[in-house]
């Protein structure tokens, strides 16, 4: 029990965000009359925060090397969708070939303010607001002020379009994607599969581990979880191409965070560049390829999210950055950086994806909606502070007991 206890401590804001998350979606599905999860709404709310959650991925390897964020990205994803609609709309270019063009833009772009950034040593507040600038000007150069649309059906599909529509079977009076349900409970195995190999793997190495108890509850509430949503998916018209890209995505990054030593690295550089350095770290490396990657994800993001509104605008990512750094923080970033996951990232992308669906079915002014998101940012990097404060004033043994409750 003792062991329970403390694992539950230190893993506290972890299942804070989850309780945060079901009361949110609790609450809307009242006060919406059921609205929030009919089916379609619930496709809506994947392709609505799809580039937040590509946006957060990316915010949180910039977040990790100390703390830093990236102001620039909602200028980016301005600039590559401006450059996807020039080439694709006005100059007929292939699809594909322009796709791999907007990818190499999005490259160049994080290689540019990665430079500055780790071989020069300005910091990145400044770079990327110098970037925010510069590529809203350059988006605007590139469009004139106009508004291109529409895009082609074939560069639509990879964000809009849905997985094998068309297979659909009768339960219970009920159609359903049979694709998508057999999809959602091979997920659900495959993550039952991994979490039980990895808790026997930390039992080995003699990491603490919870009870059978505990880890059949925990893979019992998130299976159904699992299987809920995909059959939620399946009333409608089965699983968004865009969900692909996000599964993708939250599976490679959650590898390269927990398994890689790489990794391992940009937490022990956000934690102390310093003594990462003296390790042996190659610390302006790391700084470089993690704006690389943000240019990277901002590029993909521009991609999918000119193709939800099937038109490139002058205006498009305005304060996208700011979705992307709350829905960081909100997930468990430390804004002094080394502190945070790539799955409370997606709940915090999730949070704020309620709350903006939620309040908009409501009726709420976007006004509105603006001062609730603050105050939720503001609470969820207040808690991460006294938190800190509070683990500092801890004795010695007990710290490292919610340290490495927090690694784990």
């Amino acid at each position: 029990m003792n062991k329970v206890k403390r694992l539950f401590k230190g893993n506290l804001k972890q299942y804070s965000l989850l309780i945060a998350l079901v009361a949110i979606i609790a609450f809307f599905q009242i006060v919406t009359g059921g609205l929030l999860l009919k089916p379609m709404n619930v496709s809506n709310i994947v392709f609505q925060n799809a580039y937040v959650v590509i946006l957060a991925i990316g915010m949180l390897m910039c977040i990790l090397t100390g703390g830093n964020i990236d102001l620039s990205v909602g200028s980016v994803v301005a600039l590559v969708s401006a450059a996807a609609g020039q080439m694709i709309i006005v100059w007929k270019w292939d699809v594909y070939f322009s796709i791999g063009i907007c990818l190499i833009l999005g490259i160049m772009v994080g290689i540019w303010q990665g430079f500055w950034i780790a071989y020069v040593r300005i910091p990145a507040f400044i770079v990327t607001l110098s970037g925010q600038l510069v590529f809203r000007g350059a988006t605007l150069l590139l469009l004139n002020g106009m508004t291109l649309a529409p895009f082609p059906s074939n560069y639509l599909m990879f964000s809009t379009g849905f997985i094998a529509k068309a297979a659909r079977v009768n339960f219970m009076g009920t159609e359903l994607n049979i694709v998508c349900l057999i999809t959602g409970v091979a997920i659900a195995l495959i993550f039952c599969v991994v979490q039980v190999i990895s808790n026997n793997s930390r039992k080995r190495k003699g990491y603490e581990t919870v009870t059978p108890l505990a880890l059949a509850l925990k893979l019992l509430v998130i299976s159904a979880a699992l299987i809920w949503f995909f059959t939620l998916l399946a009333q409608y018209q089965g699983i968004p191409t865009v969900l692909v890209i996000l599964g993708a995505l939250l599976i490679v990054y959650t590898f390269f965070t927990t398994k890689t030593v790489a990794g391992r690295h940009l937490y022990a550089l956000g934690g102390n560049e310093k003594a990462a350095r003296l390790s042996g770290v190659k610390t302006n490396r790391l700084f470089f390829l993690a704006y690389v990657n943000m240019g990277f994800l901002a590029a993909v993001a521009g991609m999918v999210f000119a193709a939800r509104l099937n038109s490139a605008s002058p205006v498009t990512g305005t304060s996208f950055e700011l979705d992307a750094i709350g829905a960081c923080f909100i997930g468990g970033a430390s804004a002094y950086g080394g502190v945070g996951t790539v799955g409370g990232t997606l709940i915090g992308a999730l949070i704020m994806g309620m709350l903006n669906n939620g309040m908009s079915i409501m009726g709420l002014s976007s006004n509105l909606q603006q001062v609730v998101k603050g105050l939720v940012l503001l609470g969820a990097v207040a808690m991460d502070v006294i938190s800190k404060m509070n683990l500092d004033l801890l004795p010695k043994r007990k710290k490292a007991v919610v340290l490495e409750g927090a690694k784990s």
